[in-house]
């Protein structure tokens, strides 16, 4: 597809290339040579150069991806070689690295199991979603998808994936896929000695059988079996212990945390040797839960795959890959990603803090004869003279009012210059540090400022960021469930179909 012309030659950063003009072509999507398969390869390369896909084929594309999800078990079985992927969070670019021959394997080649979270937090979700269902439609015996917390109405419409949707497409699109996401299995068993599911294991989770006896084909509920497998986490305990089996998971604000007696319990039931996960960010982008001793193999195993997580976590991505009844853990650095505005802003939205500070400057200007300066507390004594005299020179001001009265004008003048010069040190923040407070406010509950921040300036801006940044527990409000009253309408039934295989082997 060719890029956008430069008639007048005055791009201003020539060796960044122009994204394309056009959506991608129909034919060129879906090529006769394909048998009306999406040519993933092209459709990687149009993505990554920032280009689009148009409605009708995207439309198209999860329909052809939906038939294959359909067919699909609650569980599905597989057999190494295989690369098991963890959170990607609309991290596109990083995806691409994670499909490098030397990561994960060439998709042509490599059998993949994606343990969910493909959406939410990254800028750049619909093009991991467009790309992996290309790749699913391609090769339906090799790729699989597992489901996620995110994958569900109540956190894209939380985080920032329903956004995006709108942003790109339209409602409709953001419904059309949420609908596709409950056609997503629930769990993999991996050389019928691990379990892979997104979060963990739960109370209700006796055996295999109660995983396939799920209706996967809704929105996930907010307590019970279907919630704990995509939202319970290991305690974060070097022993694993836990006073009794479960606690409640107060971090996630539903499910529970499960501990070593709990894992163990669930393992030798069902002659399972460890849990895979995903879930949780990790550092090195993978964490060994060895509770049982340094020497045995790890009770439960978190995978994390998106590298440098919310561009500010600073950690590495990884996935772990399976061969001959070994596993290994492949690590790799995150991706330079075309920079887009906070939440989708556009080039006016982003402006109206310069045009805001102008128009207060303006207003400062009016009621202050001369530069306040910086400090919004220190009034200038010959400012307020100034205006003394310039009001007294209105005869009829002077009849009009009394000495107590002037006190009070001289007064309310002090009180407007206060205020005045407090906006414009506001507004001169908001320019300065757009970037900074937009971060902020996406690391902050409910996308709110802490109170005061603006006021406070630049430094207090900065320590907050820096508190953020330098650990993820002042990320953790984020990985609550949303309240009820945030819960987006629910989805439409869907009639699970007859001829699902839940216990087919792969």
């Amino acid at each position: 597809m060719d890029s956008l012309k430069d008639p007048a030659n005055d791009r201003q950063v020539k060796t960044l290339k122009p994204p394309p003009h056009r959506p991608l072509a129909k034919n060129l999507m879906f090529p006769d040579k394909l048998k009306n398969k999406p040519d993933w390869k092209l459709l990687k390369d149009h993505l990554q150069k920032e280009g689009r896909v148009a409605k009708e084929e995207l439309f198209k594309l999860v329909a052809d991806c939906n038939k294959l999800l359909k067919n699909e078990g609650n569980v599905i079985y597989l057999q190494d070689p295989l690369t098991v992927v963890g959170d990607i969070h609309g991290q596109y670019y990083d995806l691409l690295k994670l499909l490098e021959p030397k990561v994960g394997g060439n998709p042509e080649t490599t059998k993949y199991l994606f343990l969910g979270d493909f959406v939410d937090r990254g800028s750049y979700s619909i093009e991991v979603v467009i790309l992996l269902y290309a790749i699913k439609i391609n090769y339906p015996n090799t790729v699989y998808f597992l489901r996620g917390n995110h994958e569900c109405r109540q956190l894209t419409a939380f985080f920032n994936f329903k956004d995006e949707c709108l942003y790109k497409y339209d409602q409709e699109t953001y419904e059309m896929l949420m609908d596709s996401f409950d056609l997503f299995p629930l769990s993999c068993i991996i050389n019928s000695k691990f379990i892979a599911v997104h979060g963990g294991i739960s109370p209700d989770l006796k055996s295999i059988e109660d995983l396939k006896k799920l209706d996967r084909y809704h929105e996930p509920p907010r307590s019970g079996l279907f919630c704990d497998i995509l939202w319970s986490d290991p305690v974060d305990q070097d022993q694993g212990n836990l006073d009794g089996q479960w606690k409640g998971n107060e971090v996630r604000g539903c499910s529970w945390f499960f501990g070593n007696e709990a894992s163990n319990k669930f393992l030798q039931r069902n002659n399972l040797i460890s849990i895979i996960r995903a879930h949780e960010a990790q550092l090195d982008g993978y964490k060994m839960h060895r509770w049982n001793g340094g020497q045995d193999f790890p009770v439960v195993i978190t995978i994390f795959s998106a590298p440098n997580y919310c561009d500010v976590y600073n950690n590495r991505g990884a996935v772990i890959k399976f061969e001959n009844n070994t596993l290994n853990i492949q690590q790799f650095q995150y991706t330079p990603h075309p920079y887009l505005l906070p939440n989708f802003m556009d080039i006016f939205t982003w402006s109206i803090p310069f045009v805001a500070e102008k128009i207060t400057e303006m207003l400062y200007n009016l009621i202050q004869a001369g530069d306040q300066g910086d400090d919004d507390e220190d009034i200038n004594q010959e400012d307020i003279e100034h205006f003394k005299i310039l009001t007294q020179q209105n005869k009829q001001f002077n009849k009009q009012q009394s000495t107590g009265s002037t006190g009070k004008s001289t007064e309310k003048l002090k009180n407007k210059l206060k205020f005045v010069a407090t906006m414009m040190k506001m507004q001169k923040t908001l320019r300065e540090q757009s970037e900074s407070i937009m971060k902020l406010k996406g690391a902050c509950p409910d996308k709110r400022l802490p109170k005061g921040i603006l006021s406070a300036g630049k430094t207090a801006i900065t320590d907050a960021l820096a508190d953020f940044n330098i650990a993820k527990t002042a990320d953790i409000v984020n990985e609550k469930m949303p309240s009820q009253a945030q819960i987006p309408q629910q989805s439409v039934s869907i009639k699970k179909p007859s001829n699902t295989v839940q216990n087919k082997k792969k």
